[in-house]
Protein backbone atom coordinates (compact mmCIF):
# COMPACT_ATOMS: atom_id res chain seq x y z
CA UNK A 1 0.00 0.00 0.00
CA UNK A 2 1.25 3.52 -0.72
CA UNK A 3 0.88 6.83 1.03
CA UNK A 4 -2.51 7.39 -0.62
CA UNK A 5 -3.75 4.10 0.82
CA UNK A 6 -4.31 2.75 -2.69
CA UNK A 7 -2.99 -0.54 -4.00
CA UNK A 8 -0.99 0.04 -7.16
CA UNK A 9 -0.15 -2.38 -9.95
CA UNK A 10 3.25 -4.00 -10.03
CA UNK A 11 5.94 -1.72 -11.53
CA UNK A 12 3.62 1.32 -11.40
CA UNK A 13 4.37 4.31 -9.17
CA UNK A 14 2.91 7.54 -7.81
CA UNK A 15 4.73 10.68 -8.90
CA UNK A 16 3.96 14.33 -8.30
CA UNK A 17 2.89 16.07 -11.50
CA UNK A 18 6.03 18.21 -11.65
CA UNK A 19 8.02 14.95 -11.88
CA UNK A 20 5.79 13.81 -14.75
CA UNK A 21 5.54 16.96 -16.87
CA UNK A 22 6.96 20.42 -17.26
CA UNK A 23 5.63 23.70 -18.67
CA UNK A 24 7.18 25.00 -21.87
CA UNK A 25 7.73 28.70 -21.16
CA UNK A 26 9.03 29.95 -24.51
CA UNK A 27 7.28 33.20 -25.50
CA UNK A 28 6.67 34.73 -28.91
CA UNK A 29 5.87 38.31 -29.90
CA UNK A 30 3.89 38.38 -33.17
CA UNK A 31 5.17 40.37 -36.15
CA UNK A 32 3.48 41.24 -39.44
CA UNK A 33 6.29 39.51 -41.36
CA UNK A 34 6.02 36.04 -39.82
CA UNK A 35 2.98 33.82 -40.30
CA UNK A 36 2.60 31.05 -37.74
CA UNK A 37 -0.44 28.96 -36.89
CA UNK A 38 -1.95 30.52 -33.78
CA UNK A 39 -4.40 28.70 -31.50
CA UNK A 40 -6.80 30.55 -29.23
CA UNK A 41 -9.20 28.95 -26.74
CA UNK A 42 -12.12 29.34 -29.14
CA UNK A 43 -10.40 26.95 -31.54
CA UNK A 44 -10.67 24.07 -29.06
CA UNK A 45 -13.83 21.95 -28.95
CA UNK A 46 -14.95 21.28 -25.40
CA UNK A 47 -14.09 17.81 -24.16
CA UNK A 48 -13.16 16.21 -27.50
CA UNK A 49 -9.54 17.18 -28.13
CA UNK A 50 -10.50 18.43 -31.60
CA UNK A 51 -9.59 21.77 -33.17
CA UNK A 52 -11.94 23.86 -35.29
CA UNK A 53 -9.27 25.97 -36.96
CA UNK A 54 -6.56 28.50 -36.16
CA UNK A 55 -5.60 32.07 -37.06
CA UNK A 56 -2.53 33.77 -38.50
CA UNK A 57 -0.11 34.96 -35.80
CA UNK A 58 0.54 38.09 -37.89
CA UNK A 59 -3.02 39.20 -37.05
CA UNK A 60 -2.21 39.16 -33.32
CA UNK A 61 -0.44 41.72 -31.15
CA UNK A 62 -0.26 40.10 -27.70
CA UNK A 63 2.51 37.76 -26.49
CA UNK A 64 1.97 34.05 -27.20
CA UNK A 65 3.24 30.72 -25.91
CA UNK A 66 5.33 28.62 -28.29
CA UNK A 67 4.50 24.96 -28.87
CA UNK A 68 6.08 22.20 -30.94
CA UNK A 69 4.46 19.30 -32.76
CA UNK A 70 3.51 16.65 -30.22
CA UNK A 71 3.31 19.01 -27.23
CA UNK A 72 0.26 18.69 -24.97
CA UNK A 73 -1.98 21.78 -24.76
CA UNK A 74 -4.47 22.42 -21.97
CA UNK A 75 -6.66 25.50 -21.49
CA UNK A 76 -6.02 26.83 -17.99
CA UNK A 77 -8.70 29.55 -18.25
CA UNK A 78 -12.06 28.13 -17.11
CA UNK A 79 -10.55 24.63 -16.94
CA UNK A 80 -14.00 23.08 -16.42
CA UNK A 81 -14.52 23.54 -20.18
CA UNK A 82 -11.93 20.76 -20.73
CA UNK A 83 -10.17 22.27 -23.74
CA UNK A 84 -7.13 20.25 -24.78
CA UNK A 85 -5.24 19.12 -27.88
CA UNK A 86 -1.99 17.56 -29.04
CA UNK A 87 -1.20 19.33 -32.34
CA UNK A 88 0.85 17.69 -35.11
CA UNK A 89 2.38 21.03 -36.14
CA UNK A 90 4.55 23.79 -34.65
CA UNK A 91 2.91 27.06 -33.72
CA UNK A 92 1.96 29.56 -31.02
CA UNK A 93 -1.02 29.81 -28.72
CA UNK A 94 -2.72 31.99 -26.15
CA UNK A 95 -0.94 32.41 -22.83
CA UNK A 96 -4.18 31.08 -21.29
CA UNK A 97 -3.09 27.66 -22.61
CA UNK A 98 -0.53 25.50 -20.85
CA UNK A 99 2.09 23.94 -23.13
CA UNK A 100 3.04 20.67 -21.40
CA UNK A 101 5.84 18.20 -22.04
CA UNK A 102 6.44 14.83 -20.45
CA UNK A 103 9.70 14.33 -18.56
CA UNK A 104 11.73 11.12 -18.83
CA UNK A 105 9.09 9.41 -16.66
CA UNK A 106 6.19 10.05 -19.03
CA UNK A 107 5.58 9.87 -22.77
CA UNK A 108 3.71 12.82 -24.28
CA UNK A 109 1.19 10.39 -25.76
CA UNK A 110 0.38 9.19 -22.22
CA UNK A 111 0.51 12.68 -20.72
CA UNK A 112 -2.19 13.65 -23.22
CA UNK A 113 -4.42 10.94 -21.72
CA UNK A 114 -3.58 11.95 -18.17
CA UNK A 115 -4.78 15.54 -18.63
CA UNK A 116 -8.13 14.19 -19.87
CA UNK A 117 -8.89 12.27 -16.66
CA UNK A 118 -11.51 13.36 -14.13
CA UNK A 119 -8.76 13.59 -11.50
CA UNK A 120 -6.76 16.12 -13.51
CA UNK A 121 -9.91 18.08 -14.32
CA UNK A 122 -10.98 18.20 -10.67
CA UNK A 123 -7.52 19.35 -9.58
CA UNK A 124 -7.43 22.09 -12.21
CA UNK A 125 -10.85 23.26 -11.09
CA UNK A 126 -9.37 24.11 -7.69
CA UNK A 127 -8.70 27.38 -9.46
CA UNK A 128 -7.78 30.95 -8.64
CA UNK A 129 -10.18 33.76 -9.48
CA UNK A 130 -13.98 33.76 -9.50
CA UNK A 131 -15.14 35.70 -12.56
CA UNK A 132 -12.44 34.18 -14.81
CA UNK A 133 -11.11 31.12 -12.90
CA UNK A 134 -7.71 29.75 -13.90
CA UNK A 135 -6.00 26.49 -13.04
CA UNK A 136 -3.20 27.04 -10.53
CA UNK A 137 0.08 25.41 -11.61
CA UNK A 138 1.57 25.78 -8.12
CA UNK A 139 -1.23 23.55 -6.83
CA UNK A 140 -1.41 21.13 -9.76
CA UNK A 141 2.32 20.39 -9.83
CA UNK A 142 2.29 19.00 -6.28
CA UNK A 143 -0.49 16.43 -6.85
CA UNK A 144 0.65 12.79 -7.32
CA UNK A 145 -0.59 10.70 -10.25
CA UNK A 146 -0.36 6.98 -10.89
CA UNK A 147 2.08 6.18 -13.69
CA UNK A 148 2.88 2.91 -15.50
CA UNK A 149 6.30 2.06 -17.02
CA UNK A 150 7.12 3.77 -20.34
CA UNK A 151 6.48 0.69 -22.50
CA UNK A 152 3.03 0.23 -20.96
CA UNK A 153 2.31 3.94 -21.40
CA UNK A 154 2.97 3.61 -25.13
CA UNK A 155 0.70 0.57 -25.43
CA UNK A 156 -2.15 2.25 -23.55
CA UNK A 157 -1.82 5.36 -25.70
CA UNK A 158 -1.81 3.23 -28.85
CA UNK A 159 -5.06 1.50 -27.83
CA UNK A 160 -6.86 4.72 -26.93
CA UNK A 161 -5.68 6.46 -30.10
CA UNK A 162 -8.22 4.32 -31.96
CA UNK A 163 -11.01 6.09 -30.06
CA UNK A 164 -9.34 9.48 -30.56
CA UNK A 165 -9.24 8.96 -34.32
CA UNK A 166 -12.89 7.89 -34.39
CA UNK A 167 -13.94 10.88 -32.26
CA UNK A 168 -11.98 13.31 -34.45
CA UNK A 169 -13.44 11.82 -37.64
CA UNK A 170 -17.01 11.97 -36.33
CA UNK A 171 -16.54 15.50 -34.96
CA UNK A 172 -15.31 16.58 -38.40
CA UNK A 173 -18.37 15.02 -40.03
CA UNK A 174 -20.67 16.86 -37.63
CA UNK A 175 -18.97 20.16 -38.49
CA UNK A 176 -19.41 19.41 -42.20
CA UNK A 177 -23.14 18.76 -41.65
CA UNK A 178 -23.45 22.02 -39.70
CA UNK A 179 -21.81 23.94 -42.54
CA UNK A 180 -24.14 22.26 -45.04
CA UNK A 181 -27.14 23.27 -42.94
CA UNK A 182 -25.80 26.82 -42.61
CA UNK A 183 -25.47 27.05 -46.39
CA UNK A 184 -28.99 25.71 -46.90
CA UNK A 185 -30.37 28.21 -44.40
CA UNK A 186 -28.71 31.10 -46.22
CA UNK A 187 -30.19 29.98 -49.53
CA UNK A 188 -33.64 28.76 -48.47
CA UNK A 189 -34.46 31.39 -45.83
CA UNK A 190 -33.66 34.30 -48.16
CA UNK A 191 -35.39 32.98 -51.27
CA UNK A 192 -32.09 32.84 -53.19
CA UNK A 193 -32.91 29.19 -53.83
CA UNK A 194 -36.55 28.19 -54.30
CA UNK A 195 -37.88 24.69 -53.80
CA UNK A 196 -39.47 22.98 -56.78
CA UNK A 197 -43.13 23.81 -57.25
CA UNK A 198 -43.10 27.14 -55.40
CA UNK A 199 -43.26 30.31 -57.53
CA UNK A 200 -45.40 32.71 -55.49
CA UNK A 201 -43.50 35.93 -54.62
CA UNK A 202 -42.36 36.38 -51.02
CA UNK A 203 -43.91 39.15 -48.94
CA UNK A 204 -42.53 41.71 -46.49
CA UNK A 205 -44.29 42.12 -43.16
CA UNK A 206 -43.70 44.30 -40.10
CA UNK A 207 -43.17 42.25 -36.95
CA UNK A 208 -45.43 44.48 -34.88
CA UNK A 209 -48.30 43.79 -37.31
CA UNK A 210 -48.20 39.99 -37.07
CA UNK A 211 -47.89 39.57 -33.30
CA UNK A 212 -47.46 41.13 -29.86
CA UNK A 213 -44.68 40.98 -27.28
CA UNK A 214 -44.91 40.09 -23.59
CA UNK A 215 -42.42 40.16 -20.73
CA UNK A 216 -40.97 37.35 -18.67
CA UNK A 217 -40.97 36.93 -14.91
CA UNK A 218 -39.78 39.64 -12.55
CA UNK A 219 -37.07 37.42 -10.98
CA UNK A 220 -33.73 36.68 -12.60
CA UNK A 221 -33.58 32.90 -12.05
CA UNK A 222 -35.37 29.98 -10.46
CA UNK A 223 -33.82 30.62 -7.03
CA UNK A 224 -35.81 33.86 -6.81
CA UNK A 225 -39.07 31.94 -6.81
CA UNK A 226 -38.67 28.51 -5.24
CA UNK A 227 -39.93 25.33 -6.87
CA UNK A 228 -43.25 25.10 -8.67
CA UNK A 229 -44.10 25.72 -12.32
CA UNK A 230 -41.87 24.99 -15.36
CA UNK A 231 -39.58 27.89 -16.17
CA UNK A 232 -37.73 28.56 -19.46
CA UNK A 233 -34.22 29.84 -18.76
CA UNK A 234 -32.03 32.24 -20.71
CA UNK A 235 -29.69 29.40 -21.72
CA UNK A 236 -32.63 27.31 -23.01
CA UNK A 237 -33.27 30.04 -25.53
CA UNK A 238 -29.68 31.07 -26.29
CA UNK A 239 -28.50 27.52 -27.05
CA UNK A 240 -31.52 26.11 -28.90
CA UNK A 241 -33.68 27.27 -31.77
CA UNK A 242 -36.52 25.10 -30.43
CA UNK A 243 -37.63 24.67 -26.82
CA UNK A 244 -37.96 21.06 -25.68
CA UNK A 245 -39.96 19.86 -22.69
CA UNK A 246 -36.92 18.38 -20.92
CA UNK A 247 -35.13 21.75 -20.61
CA UNK A 248 -37.19 23.36 -17.88
CA UNK A 249 -36.33 24.49 -14.39
CA UNK A 250 -39.16 25.13 -11.92
CA UNK A 251 -40.43 28.27 -10.20
CA UNK A 252 -43.22 29.17 -7.79
CA UNK A 253 -45.58 31.78 -9.26
CA UNK A 254 -47.89 33.76 -6.99
CA UNK A 255 -51.51 33.89 -8.21
CA UNK A 256 -51.67 37.69 -8.04
CA UNK A 257 -48.57 38.19 -10.19
CA UNK A 258 -50.66 37.69 -13.34
CA UNK A 259 -47.66 36.46 -15.30
CA UNK A 260 -47.88 35.39 -18.92
CA UNK A 261 -47.88 31.62 -19.45
CA UNK A 262 -46.21 30.54 -22.70
CA UNK A 263 -48.06 28.77 -25.52
CA UNK A 264 -47.29 26.73 -28.63
CA UNK A 265 -45.84 28.95 -31.36
CA UNK A 266 -44.46 31.63 -29.03
CA UNK A 267 -41.09 33.03 -30.10
CA UNK A 268 -38.63 33.99 -27.36
CA UNK A 269 -35.75 36.46 -27.70
CA UNK A 270 -32.73 36.98 -25.46
CA UNK A 271 -32.71 40.66 -24.54
CA UNK A 272 -29.68 41.35 -22.35
CA UNK A 273 -26.05 40.24 -22.37
CA UNK A 274 -22.47 41.35 -21.78
CA UNK A 275 -21.80 41.14 -25.53
CA UNK A 276 -23.96 42.20 -28.50
CA UNK A 277 -23.36 38.81 -30.13
CA UNK A 278 -25.62 37.09 -27.57
CA UNK A 279 -28.52 39.52 -27.86
CA UNK A 280 -31.58 38.65 -29.93
CA UNK A 281 -31.14 34.89 -30.18
CA UNK A 282 -34.53 33.31 -30.75
CA UNK A 283 -36.14 30.03 -29.81
CA UNK A 284 -39.64 28.80 -30.60
CA UNK A 285 -41.94 26.69 -28.45
CA UNK A 286 -43.21 23.87 -30.68
CA UNK A 287 -45.53 22.05 -28.28
CA UNK A 288 -48.29 22.98 -25.85
CA UNK A 289 -47.14 22.66 -22.22
CA UNK A 290 -49.40 20.47 -20.07
CA UNK A 291 -49.17 22.96 -17.18
CA UNK A 292 -48.62 26.70 -17.06
CA UNK A 293 -45.03 27.43 -18.09
CA UNK A 294 -43.23 30.77 -17.75
CA UNK A 295 -40.40 32.81 -19.24
CA UNK A 296 -37.40 34.37 -17.46
CA UNK A 297 -36.79 38.10 -17.17
CA UNK A 298 -33.76 38.33 -19.49
CA UNK A 299 -35.95 37.34 -22.45
CA UNK A 300 -39.27 38.43 -23.89
CA UNK A 301 -41.97 36.54 -25.74
CA UNK A 302 -43.54 37.27 -29.11
CA UNK A 303 -46.97 35.75 -29.71
CA UNK A 304 -48.18 35.53 -33.31
CA UNK A 305 -51.71 36.73 -34.10
CA UNK A 306 -52.18 33.55 -36.15
CA UNK A 307 -50.13 30.89 -37.94
CA UNK A 308 -51.36 31.79 -41.42
CA UNK A 309 -48.66 34.42 -41.97
CA UNK A 310 -45.73 32.84 -40.14
CA UNK A 311 -45.40 29.14 -39.33
CA UNK A 312 -43.70 28.51 -35.93
CA UNK A 313 -41.59 25.65 -37.34
CA UNK A 314 -40.30 27.99 -40.07
CA UNK A 315 -39.76 30.78 -37.54
CA UNK A 316 -37.51 28.50 -35.43
CA UNK A 317 -34.98 28.56 -38.27
CA UNK A 318 -35.75 31.94 -39.81
CA UNK A 319 -34.96 33.95 -36.67
CA UNK A 320 -31.54 32.23 -36.46
CA UNK A 321 -30.61 33.15 -40.05
CA UNK A 322 -27.66 35.42 -40.87
CA UNK A 323 -29.90 38.23 -42.13
CA UNK A 324 -31.92 38.33 -38.91
CA UNK A 325 -28.77 38.12 -36.77
CA UNK A 326 -27.53 41.28 -38.56
CA UNK A 327 -30.74 43.04 -37.52
CA UNK A 328 -30.24 41.97 -33.90
CA UNK A 329 -26.64 43.19 -33.84
CA UNK A 330 -27.80 46.54 -35.19
CA UNK A 331 -30.47 46.84 -32.50
CA UNK A 332 -28.28 45.78 -29.56
CA UNK A 333 -27.69 48.94 -27.52
CA UNK A 334 -25.27 49.54 -24.65
CA UNK A 335 -21.68 49.92 -23.54
CA UNK A 336 -20.79 47.45 -20.77
CA UNK A 337 -24.07 45.55 -21.16
CA UNK A 338 -26.18 45.30 -24.30
CA UNK A 339 -29.96 45.25 -24.50
CA UNK A 340 -32.62 44.65 -27.14
CA UNK A 341 -35.71 46.86 -27.14
CA UNK A 342 -39.01 45.07 -27.81
CA UNK A 343 -40.47 48.23 -29.32
CA UNK A 344 -37.57 48.74 -31.71
CA UNK A 345 -37.65 45.10 -32.82
CA UNK A 346 -41.37 45.34 -33.56
CA UNK A 347 -40.63 48.13 -36.07
CA UNK A 348 -38.44 45.81 -38.14
CA UNK A 349 -39.66 44.17 -41.34
CA UNK A 350 -38.99 40.61 -42.46
CA UNK A 351 -39.40 38.98 -45.87
CA UNK A 352 -40.93 35.50 -45.82
CA UNK A 353 -42.70 33.07 -48.18
CA UNK A 354 -46.30 34.10 -48.87
CA UNK A 355 -47.28 30.45 -49.25
CA UNK A 356 -47.38 28.78 -45.82
CA UNK A 357 -46.74 25.39 -47.46
CA UNK A 358 -43.43 26.70 -48.76
CA UNK A 359 -42.52 27.70 -45.20
CA UNK A 360 -43.37 24.16 -44.06
CA UNK A 361 -41.33 22.57 -46.85
CA UNK A 362 -38.27 24.66 -45.93
CA UNK A 363 -38.70 23.88 -42.24
CA UNK A 364 -38.97 20.14 -42.99
CA UNK A 365 -35.66 20.16 -44.89
CA UNK A 366 -33.82 22.03 -42.14
CA UNK A 367 -35.41 19.86 -39.46
CA UNK A 368 -34.11 16.75 -41.26
CA UNK A 369 -30.62 18.31 -41.14
CA UNK A 370 -31.00 18.79 -37.40
CA UNK A 371 -32.12 15.19 -36.90
CA UNK A 372 -29.12 13.91 -38.84
CA UNK A 373 -26.77 16.06 -36.78
CA UNK A 374 -28.40 14.91 -33.53
CA UNK A 375 -27.95 11.26 -34.50
CA UNK A 376 -24.26 11.89 -35.18
CA UNK A 377 -23.92 13.72 -31.84
CA UNK A 378 -25.46 10.71 -30.09
CA UNK A 379 -22.85 8.45 -31.71
CA UNK A 380 -20.13 10.89 -30.68
CA UNK A 381 -21.35 10.91 -27.07
CA UNK A 382 -21.27 7.10 -27.09
CA UNK A 383 -17.69 7.07 -28.39
CA UNK A 384 -16.61 9.55 -25.73
CA UNK A 385 -18.32 7.47 -23.06
CA UNK A 386 -16.59 4.31 -24.29
CA UNK A 387 -13.22 6.06 -24.25
CA UNK A 388 -13.84 7.45 -20.77
CA UNK A 389 -14.69 3.98 -19.44
CA UNK A 390 -11.66 2.40 -21.09
CA UNK A 391 -9.39 5.17 -19.77
CA UNK A 392 -10.67 4.53 -16.26
CA UNK A 393 -9.70 0.88 -16.56
CA UNK A 394 -6.36 1.32 -18.33
CA UNK A 395 -4.99 4.37 -16.51
CA UNK A 396 -5.63 2.85 -13.09
CA UNK A 397 -4.17 -0.56 -13.95
CA UNK A 398 -7.48 -2.35 -13.37
CA UNK A 399 -6.99 -3.75 -16.86
CA UNK A 400 -3.37 -4.45 -17.82
CA UNK A 401 -2.05 -4.48 -21.36
CA UNK A 402 0.49 -6.87 -22.82
CA UNK A 403 3.76 -5.22 -23.71
CA UNK A 404 6.05 -6.66 -26.35
CA UNK A 405 9.36 -7.71 -24.82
Amino acid sequence: MNKLNQKIPEEWSFLEFNKIATLRKNKYTPTIDEHLKCLELEHFEKGTGCLNGYIDSAQQSSTKNVFKSGDVLFGKLRPYLKKFNRPNFDGVCSTEIWVLNGLNTCKNSYLYLLIQTNKFSNICNVATGTHMPRADWNFVESIPFLLPPLAEQEKIAEILSVWDEAIEKLSGLIEQKKLLKKGLMQKLLTGKTRLSGFTQPWKTVKLGEIGKTYTGLSGKNSSDFGSGFPFITYMNIYLNNQIKNDQFEFVNIKENENQNAVKYGDIFFTTSSETPDEVGFASVLLFNPEVNTYLNSFCFGFRLNDFETLLPEFASFYFRSEDVRKIMLKLAQGATRFNLSKNELMKEKITIPSDITEQKAIADILQSCDLEIEKLKTKLDLLKLQKKGLMQQLLTGKIRVKVDK
